[in-house]
């Protein structure tokens, strides 16, 4: 389990790092989602979008705009590759996040 120590509390946590299984991958992320019940989750794509907003704010790249492949859920069996694309204008910063998706449960709301 992890534990950080901080001002605040964070509730989900994303770490990532340029280091990947894939060569042509640019960057691997874990996302621990234990507040909401879920250790880990193998392919996140709000939290992904907030990574490509961060890395784009603090030109991760040195550049206002991103493009990127993340994979995560390599460590949990359930590999998943997210298309990122991010770009500065002005004060936003306009933010794409993409990949192929395998329905693993379906639900009808009734």
């Amino acid at each position: 389990m992890l534990r950080f120590v901080s001002a605040y509390t964070a509730k989900n946590v994303l770490v990532f790092a340029p280091e990947t299984y894939e060569e042509s991958n640019e960057l691997n992320a874990r996302v621990f989602t234990d507040y909401l019940g879920i250790t880990e989750d193998p392919a996140t794509g709000s939290a992904n979008g907030c990574l490509a907003g961060y890395l784009v704010k603090h030109r991760y790249r040195g550049d206002q705009k991103l493009t990127a492949k993340v994979e995560q859920g390599y460590e949990i069996g359930r590999p998943s590759l997210l298309r990122l694309t991010a770009e500065a204008r002005g004060e936003a910063i306009e933010i794409h996040v993409g990949g192929r998706v395998i329905p693993v449960a379906r639900e009808e709301l009734v």
